[in-house]
């Protein structure tokens, strides 16, 4: 239920700024986040209208965007029509950017000494905040760390073997629909390198899959053609294939090797099969890691996109850190930063425009 009688506006703005100190029992840190974070989002979706207030390690406007949000209050409202009355649901969440990582930012603040006073005698309690704080990404922040999960994968499915020679014996492959014409390319240069003098064919980074269906599709067609598959790593750590020719004596040879290493093939696979194993479960840990590390940001996705009105009393400072820490840098324009701030928080209101709206009336 939006309100929209000045009267009543004025009502509820003496009750709906949230006081992050009202209710020990109320405050969100690692321990409890992820099992609190759905009735989060169930009552930011069931509201009618939402409050929001934060705490800073400073207020000083020229270096505001240097202090921290350390403590995120937030309160929804629903409308109760039998009991004409509001159902609040209030949560306070302990922040702090604790790195996850290496790689994950390192965030750097500095603190106001009258605003760390303040909070000391209001009991603030900033072990829990250092200790137990919520940690949060921007949505660049999160992609970049997302892309090197993607690579550190890739890595994993692209290992094993790297040394090929192709035998006969071995029966076609079924190639995928979407793969059929990069492996008609991939043909198409064998046949090209049979046919002139180069002895060596690199072809381009490919996945670990496309890299199998090579090796299977040269072994099903071209096993008496003497040729020898590589994979190789370019200086970027991207892995491709090299295929080269090998006359008859080269071929004896390298099937010597062959043979010497199919005695301890065996041996090799399970230890090969431990290694897939430990990078596969190291590659889930980071997975959940890196969901951890998202964090409090999830709470701000679900406030805009609910585009429920979003109400607090002197909001400029709580949007720009909001905006800030957790979604993005601030834009150095004014229009910009409207812009922004309109995408983030599409209906938003402060106490005090409806204080000097209703003086002016």
């Amino acid at each position: 239920m939006e309100v929209t009688r000045k009267s009543k506006t004025i009502e509820l703005m003496n009750y709906i700024t949230v006081n992050p100190h009202a209710d020990p029992h109320t405050r969100e840190d690692t321990a409890n986040f992820k099992e609190v974070l759905p009735e989060v989002c169930r009552a930011v979706q069931e509201a009618d209208f939402i409050s929001i207030d934060g705490e800073f390690t400073g207020v000083f406007v020229c270096h505001s965007m240097n202090f921290l949000l350390l403590q995120f209050g937030l309160c929804t409202f629903r409308y109760d029509q039998n009991q004409s009355t509001y159902v609040t649901k209030a949560f306070n969440f302990y922040i702090f950017p604790k790195p996850f990582s290496r790689t994950s930012p390192d965030i750097k603040f500095i603190c106001q000494s009258s605003s760390i006073d303040f909070l000391v005698s209001q009991g603030f309690d900033f072990n829990k905040v250092f200790r137990s704080g919520i940690p949060y990404l921007t949505q660049e922040e999160e992609s970049q760390l997302r892309e090197q999960y993607e690579e550190r994968r890739s890595q994993i499915n692209g290992v094993g073997p790297s040394l090929y020679t192709l035998t006969s014996g071995t029966s076609g492959c079924n190639v995928p629909e979407d793969q059929r014409e990069f492996i008609r390319s991939v043909e198409q240069k064998v046949e090209a390198l049979l046919k002139n003098s180069d002895q060596t064919l690199d072809l381009e980074p490919c996945t670990g899959f496309q890299r199998k269906l090579i090796y299977q599709t040269l072994n099903s067609k071209y096993s008496s053609k003497g040729l020898h598959v590589e994979t190789l790593e370019t200086e970027k750590k991207e892995r491709f294939i090299q295929i080269s020719k090998v006359d008859e004596e080269e071929r004896r040879r390298r099937e010597q090797q062959k043979q010497q290493r199919e005695q301890v093939c065996v041996q090799s696979c399970d230890l090969w099969m431990s290694d897939v194993m430990k990078s596969l479960h190291r590659l889930i840990l980071l997975q959940e890691e890196l969901n951890d590390a998202v964090g409090f940001s999830r709470v701000i996705r679900a406030i805009s996109k609910s585009g429920k009105l979003v109400v607090g009393h002197n909001m400029l400072l709580d949007v720009m850190h909001t905006i800030h820490q957790f979604c993005g840098p601030l834009p150095e324009e004014l229009d910009d930063f409207k812009e922004v701030a309109m995408s983030v928080f599409p209906r938003r209101s402060s106490a005090t425009h409806h204080w000097l709206n209703c003086t002016n009336s």
